[in-house]
């Protein structure tokens, strides 16, 4: 049951700042000076050999004078003597995850890509070592939540501390410091991979310098037209729906959990009157610890676990013994989701691109709180969100930053065909305005695909190749959804 953290490391929708641990050597870049050094990251595990600086940036870019912030920067060489081709550039998601944290995670998928490019990493301005936004924020458990006032006391008490003005943290900003690194660095074009958020970072960078961007790829695609924020717990639904649909059209899922969309209706009720509290063993160090089960926890539990074919394949399993009076899995499931959102997220940079980009616009797209209190999510995800950008300050966003990207740059854009999150409609949406695309979408699978089957060699060939014309995809049919687990005593899926 811990492959949640697997997942939560490797779709880019949270960060963590990684250690960097740095040598005497020294290699130099158009006004980048960098050292041989070494990634490591406490939740991704492992590490991978780099060479890694730092590069000045205005803090407003409107006072070049002012205050200067340091991006961290490393570039994992190619495995040829030179480089073949055009560098990747790896962007993140979150809003709010360090690209460092994430690339460790996916270094074996993108192995292909490697032995003939560099691979680049930035943490985002706010992110990771680029100058972190963070301060703590109550999760939906915390009463502090769904309470204005003492949530807008905490909004202020947070910006109060913030090493930066979160004004100068929004995508429109940060896709410059990115064509710094790109010019600082000598390179004249890029490739681009975008995971979730950073797949907004892709688009916009790919409107502002398209004469710098060769291929991109698109992963768990976000549309720019699309205020994130109402939509969240309407797709989450969907795809828990889609999920118990299925597993009610497999005889044995059907036949050991028999309505499971029903019983899991029944126990959101149950833990939403009463919250249920319990010791369960610590999910890391084994350690007696005091939990509680309520509707917070289960829903962060459920979301979260849908992420990923392979998660969700659990949770009939999961429902049904906390349904039996055996809640002590979901509880520390929702433990380890908390333990690592807690760790990953960057939430000043994060609600600085969400209170400027998407906030202003979520009267573009209304969702009632009757619509959402239909869902397991709920209406107070958006009622506290509201809450928190009332009191955010706004930064810059370029004039054409919501408008639907037009483009020739060949693009792969991939969705997963249960995402929870970017749901495939979203990559229809983008390819629409994109004139050398090809969109994959994977039956059955959650956000993020580059690690899913054969994809890592399907995007090796596409940035080889350079188009989408011959791109050979006949490998991806074989994809399916893992096996739902019906016991604790049968194989993991």
């Amino acid at each position: 049951m811990s492959a949640i953290h697997k997942r939560l490391r490797t779709l880019a929708l949270w960060g963590l700042a990684p250690l960097t641990f740095c040598s005497a050597f020294q290699a130099h870049g158009a006004g980048l000076e960098l050292e041989d050094c070494r990634l490591q990251s406490e939740i991704a595990g492992g590490g991978v050999a780099a060479r890694c600086g730092w590069l000045s940036v205005p803090e407003n870019r409107e006072n070049p004078s002012g205050k200067q912030l340091r991006l961290h920067v490393a570039v994992v060489r190619s495995l040829r003597t030179e480089a073949a081709g055009d560098p990747l550039f790896v962007l993140s998601g979150g809003p709010g995850q360090a690209a460092s944290d994430f690339y460790i995670s996916i270094a074996p998928a993108l192995a292909r890509i490697r032995r003939d490019r560099d691979i680049v990493i930035v943490d985002q301005r706010g992110t990771g070592r680029s100058n972190r936004l963070d301060c703590t924020f109550p999760d939906e458990s915390d009463i502090t939540f769904s309470d204005p006032q003492q949530l807008r006391e905490l909004t202020r008490s947070c910006l109060a501390r913030l090493p930066g003005d979160p004004r100068y943290y929004t995508t429109s900003v940060a896709v410059r410091d990115l064509d710094d690194v790109r010019a600082a660095l000598g390179y004249q074009r890029l490739d681009l991979y975008g995971v979730s958020y950073g797949t907004r970072v892709a688009q916009h960078y790919m409107r502002r310098y398209p004469q710098r961007v060769r291929v991109a790829i698109l992963d768990g695609v976000v549309p720019p037209q699309l205020p994130l924020g109402p939509d969240v717990a309407l797709d989450a639904q969907a795809a828990i729906d889609s999920a118990f649909a299925r597993c009610d059209s497999n005889v044995d899922c059907k036949r050991t959990f028999p309505n499971i969309a029903g019983t899991f209706a029944t126990l959101r009720t149950r833990v939403l009157e009463k919250p249920v509290s319990l010791s369960i063993p610590d999910p890391l160090s084994a350690e007696p610890t005091n939990a509680q089960l309520g509707a917070a926890e289960l829903s962060a539990a459920v979301r979260l676990l849908s992420y990923s074919d392979e998660t969700l394949s659990t949770l009939p399993l999961l429902i049904h013994e906390a349904e039996l009076g055996q809640p002590q899995g979901l509880a520390a499931q929702y433990l380890m989701i908390k333990r690592s959102l807690d760790t990953q997220i960057a939430n000043g940079m994060h609600f600085a691109v969400v209170c400027s980009e998407d906030a202003p616009r979520w009267h573009e797209h209304p969702v009632s709180d009757a619509e959402l209190a239909k869902t397991y999510i709920g209406e107070t995800f958006m009622q506290a969100m509201r809450t928190i950008c009332e009191q955010w300050p706004r930064g810059p966003v370029d004039e054409e930053f919501s408008k639907p990207l037009q483009s020739a740059i060949p693009t792969l854009v991939l969705s997963g065909g249960n995402d929870p999150v970017t749901p495939a409609r979203y990559g229809e949406q983008v390819v629409a305005g994109l004139k050398n695309a090809r969109h994959l979408v994977l039956d059955g699978q959650g956000h993020g695909q580059i690690a899913v089957g054969c994809m890592p060699r399907v995007v090796a060939n596409f940035i080889a190749a350079g188009n989408v014309k011959s791109l050979d995809d006949e490998c991806l049919k074989t994809v399916a959804p893992a096996p739902f687990l019906l016991s604790r005593s049968a194989p993991a899926p």
